[in-house]
């Protein structure tokens, strides 16, 4: 390691980010320090997390009107979501469940597969029906910006080792 650089090696993996998370740790203001690259790192994220809403809102419905809207209530449950420490350490676009919308917990996940779900149609206790949602909205929204979104987080995580390295010094 060239002198100068900071005490530690950071890379763009969960193991990189641990590394940082051990040093913010270390610091005596550290759980403030914590903080800010957290929400660095979500702010790095927040247009990957745009590109996915748009991507479930551009998916066509056909269906009469019922509430509550099944694409935009997945994509309410779209966002960045950074954790630092504990069991995992990481920096991810996350759709997550969406509880209480029409019975229906998984929708992120079903609407992104190519394979439809089967349900029953309501008012209607004999009719089922097989969906399709559009397959892979979600991978495709984000795999053409990764490289991007990756620099981003670096970037986050770069600063964040650069100021702990001024410290020391």
């Amino acid at each position: 390691m060239a002198s100068g650089g900071p005490p530690f090696d950071v890379t763009v993996t969960h193991e990189g980010l641990d590394t940082l998370a051990r040093a913010l740790r270390a610091e005596a203001d550290g759980k403030q320090l914590r903080k800010e690259l957290a929400k660095n790192l979500r702010d790095a994220l927040k247009p990957g997390a745009v590109q996915a809403k748009s991507a479930i809102m551009a998916m066509s419905s056909s269906g009469p009107g019922t509430a509550p809207a099944l694409r935009s209530a997945i994509a309410k449950k779209i966002r960045p979501e950074v954790k630092l420490g504990g069991n995992w350490s990481g920096a991810r676009i996350k759709a997550f469940k969406t509880r209480n919308v029409r019975g229906f917990v998984n929708a992120p996940k079903r609407t992104n597969r190519p394979r439809g779900w089967r349900h029953l149609v309501y008012g209607r206790p004999d009719s089922w029906v097989t969906q399709y949602g559009v397959d892979h909205w979600f991978d495709y929204a984000l795999i053409y910006d990764t490289p991007r979104y990756k620099a981003a987080v670096h970037e986050a995580m770069e600063a964040m080792a650069r100021r702990i390295a001024e410290r020391v010094e």
